[in-house]
Formats: C-alpha cells, sequence, structure tokens
C-alpha cells in the first residue's frame, strides 16, 4: 500500500528523572518539547527491578497533558491494565514474552480505550510480531536488556526496525514504530533513519545539563535520520 506519512515523537522517559522534583522534570522537558511521557512498570518478577506502579502514573497524569506510553514490564499485564487505565495511561505496552494471551491482551487493552502497544527484547526476533501488527498502535523494539536505565544502545535492534518499517508500510499502517533504550543523538539518528517513529530517552535527557538543551539536541538528530530515510 506505500509509506504513510510518519509523525516523529519523543518522549521522556520519567524512570531516569529525580523522583524528588519530578513536577519540575516535567515542566523542563515539556519547555524542550517533549512529545509524550514514557513510564517504565517494573514488577522484580519479569524483570529483576522494581519501579512504580499505578499512583505515580495517576501523579504524573495530574502534573502534563501530555500523551502517556506506559511500558508494563510485568508479569500478567492482562490484570493490571486496567487500574493503569484509570490511572492515565494513554498507552499500553506489554511484552510478547510475558507469557499471556497475547491476543487476547490486546483485546483487553483497547477494550478499556487505550491505544496497545507490543514490546519485544533484543533476542525476541520481529517475525514474532508479524501477526499482530494490524491489531497494534505501536510495536516497541527493545534496544537494552530490559530492566535497568543506563545501558548502551544494542545495533542489532536496527535491522528490527528496518523490518517494521516494510511492514507496516505495507499494510498501510500508521503505528508508530518506537524504540527504547540507550537513545543519544547517534542512536536517535541511526533509529530514524531506519524507520523508527517514537524515541524513548532517558538518560540523555536527563542524566546532565539543560534538560531543554538535551532534547532539542536529540530532535535534531531525529529530524536528520529521518531526513536520511526519505532521500
Amino acid at each position: 500500500m506505500g509509506a504513510v506519512p510518519r509523525t516523529l515523537r519523543i518522549a521522556p522517559s520519567l524512570l531516569s528523572a529525580d523522583f524528588a522534583d519530578l513536577a519540575d522534570a516535567i515542566a523542563r522537558a515539556e519547555a524542550g518539547g517533549a512529545d509524550a511521557f514514557h513510564l517504565d512498570v517494573m514488577d522484580g518478577h519479569f524483570v529483576p527491578n522494581i519501579s512504580f506502579g499505578p499512583a505515580l502514573v495517576s501523579a504524573v497524569r495530574r502534573r502534563t497533558r501530555r500523551p502517556l506510553d506506559v511500558h508494563l514490564m510485568i508479569e500478567r499485564p492482562d490484570r493490571y491494565a486496567k487500574a493503569f487505565v484509570d490511572a492515565g495511561g494513554d498507552t499500553l505496552a506489554f511484552h510478547l514474552e510475558a507469557g499471556v494471551d497475547v491476543a487476547e491482551t490486546v483485546r483487553t487493552v483497547r477494550g478499556l480505550g487505550a491505544r496497545v502497544g507490543v514490546a519485544i527484547r533484543p533476542e525476541t526476533p520481529f517475525e514474532r510480531l508479524v501477526p499482530l501488527l494490524d491489531r497494534l498502535d505501536e510495536i516497541m523494539v527493545m534496544s537494552v536488556h530490559p530492566g535497568f536505565s543506563g545501558q548502551e544502545f544494542l545495533p542489532e535492534a536496527l535491522p528490527k526496525l528496518r523490518a517494521a518499517r516494510t511492514a507496516l508500510d505495507a499494510l498501510g499502517s500508521p503505528a508508530d514504530i518506537v524504540i527504547d533504550g540507550g537513545i543519544t543523538t547517534a542512536s536517535a539518528t541511526e533509529a530514524a533513519a531506519a524507520g523508527a517513529t517514537f524515541f524513548v530517552c532517558g538518560n540523555s535527557v536527563f542524566g546532565g545539563g539543560s534538560v531543554e538543551a538535551n532534547l532539542r539536541e536529540i530532535r535534531s538528530a531525529v529530524d536528520q535520520g529521518a531526513h536520511r530515510a526519505l532521500r
């Protein structure tokens, strides 16, 4: 069917922000042009770390009207989907590897009125997502191993982004292709050139210096990569 128009969005990951001054981090990110916010939910089972639950999502919702992209790195995402939608999550992305009935969980999330995404770990082949593509609003390609922030970008994610871009264009689907993990100005350019449209960035935004300036630099890098992809 051919390529569909791409909307490029940047979503700071609040897991990397200062939780003692989260309201200020959100305000600075908005001033820097953040299009959405990414919230990493970890349960200590699906991944070894524990982060936060619906209460923090609700607190963030009260501080911003930007879309909230909730990444459920948890077992039984179907069980907790309603709580996160009620807390203000606009998109819920759960893992293909979470051990649930994926098609049924997609229906559950969509039935709650949220956008739905499926994430894959670095070791999971993109081909496992193909039967689901026409039912998803978001495909999340992990470019680090889920569970901890601060990891370096894994370049083996790039072929998955290219495969996702080709498959979605063939369907005429406007679904977001999310790249999550180790996003810097350099990796943002490469990911955008490979077809990503939604860029989750944590330490590169909140790890030092001006949040606003950091976001502007990532935006420039994304634009450069997207321009390369369209040449």
